[in-house]
C-alpha cells in the first residue's frame, strides 16, 4: 500500500521541496518520540502528504527546529511539527502494523511478525485515541482477506475497500470538511489499490496469488495497460476534484504537485521498466 503518494521533485520549487522535507522529517521525529527507534523504520512519504493536506486545510501553525539525525549527521535538518504530524504518525503506525501482519500471513515472514509484536503496545495506544480509524483499518483487513479467499472478480468492489478505509484515515475530525476528505481519501485509496494490482500483476500470476486484474475480459486483457491507465486517471480526477473544493491556500502547490504529477511517477517508472524489458527481449530474439 505504501509508496505511491509522493511528490514529483522535478516539478516542484526549491522552497516547496524544503517545506515538504521539513514535514517528512517532522513525521520521522514524531514516530521516534512515540515508538522509539523502531518507529522510524515505519516512515513513509504517503503520510507526509496527509500532514501537508491537513496543515493546509486547517491552517495549522508549525513548531520549527533544526536537528541532527543519524542519517544526516553532518548537516542539521529543519523539522516542522504540528497537530497533523501527531495524527499522521498515528495513522502511519496503524497502516504499517497491519502491513506487517499481512506480510506475515502471505509469506510467513517471521521477521515481520516479530516486528509487529514489538509494536503491540504502541498500537493499543493509538486504538484508544483513534478508535474510528483503527476500526476502519481492521475491518478493511478482514474484508480484504475474505475477498482474496473467494477470489473476488469485481475490481471495483475490491478497490472500494481500500477507498473506504483511506477515506476514514483522511477524515481527521468529524467537522464541515469530513465528507470531502472522505471522498478524497476514497478515490485515492482506489487509485492506490489499482496501482498496486497493476504493479504486482506478473508476480501474482506467477505465484497464483489473488489479483483482480487476472479476471479481466478478453478484450480488456489485450490492452491492460491502456484500460488501467483510464481507470487510474478517472480515480485521480475524482480525488483532485475533491481537493479543489477544499479552501486550501497554504502548500497548495505541493498538494497539486502530488495529485497531478507525483502519483504518476511510479506508473511512469513501471512503463519505462517494461519498455526496457521488451527491448532486451527483442534484441535477444534477433541474436
Amino acid at each position: 500500500m505504501f509508496g505511491y503518494i509522493n511528490i514529483n521533485q522535478k516539478e516542484l520549487s526549491e522552497e516547496s521541496r524544503k517545506a515538504y522535507q521539513s514535514y517528512y522529517c517532522g513525521l520521522c521525529r514524531r514516530l521516534k518520540t512515540n515508538c522509539g527507534a523502531k518507529g522510524q523504520m515505519l516512515l513513509n512519504y504517503d503520510m507526509t502528504f496527509l500532514i501537508v493536506l491537513l496543515t493546509g486545510l486547517y491552517e495549522l501553525e508549525n513548531q520549527s527546529s533544526d536537528i541532527l539525525c543519524a542519517l544526516h549527521p553532518t548537516k542539521k535538518r529543519r523539522v516542522w511539527l504540528n497537530e497533523a504530524t501527531d495524527y499522521a504518525a498515528a495513522m502511519n503506525l496503524i497502516l504499517a502494523y497491519h502491513n506487517l501482519i499481512d506480510d506475515w500471513k502471505d509469506d510467513k515472514a517471521y521477521s515481520k511478525k516479530a516486528f509487529a509484536k514489538m509494536l503491540d503496545k504502541d498500537y493499543l495506544k493509538v486504538m484508544e485515541k483513534y478508535p474510528r480509524q483503527v476500526r476502519a483499518v481492521e475491518e478493511y483487513m478482514k474484508k480484504t482477506e475474505e475477498i482474496e479467499k473467494r477470489r473476488e472478480k469485481n475490481l471495483d468492489l475490491a478497490a472500494g475497500l481500500s477507498g473506504e478505509m483511506l477515506g476514514e484515515v483522511f477524515c481527521w475530525k468529524e467537522d464541515e470538511w469530513a465528507e470531502e476528505l472522505r471522498t478524497m481519501g476514497f478515490y485515492m485509496g482506489k487509485f492506490i489499490y489499482l496501482m498496486d494490482a497493476f504493479e504486482d500483476y506478473d508476480a501474482d500470476v506467477e505465484k497464483n496469488a489473488y489479483n483482480p486484474l487476472v479476471f479481466m475480459e478478453k478484450g480488456q486483457e489485450q490492452d491492460r495497460d491502456t484500460w488501467c491507465k483510464l481507470l487510474l486517471t478517472s480515480m485521480m480526477s475524482e480525488c483532485a476534484k475533491s481537493f479543489e473544493r477544499l479552501p486550501i491556500l497554504l502548500h497548495a502547490d505541493i498538494l497539486r504537485n502530488v495529485l497531478y504529477s507525483g502519483v504518476w511517477t511510479r506508473y511512469e517508472y513501471l512503463q519505462l521498466k517494461k519498455r526496457k524489458t521488451e527491448e532486451k527481449a527483442k534484441k535477444k530474439m534477433r541474436k
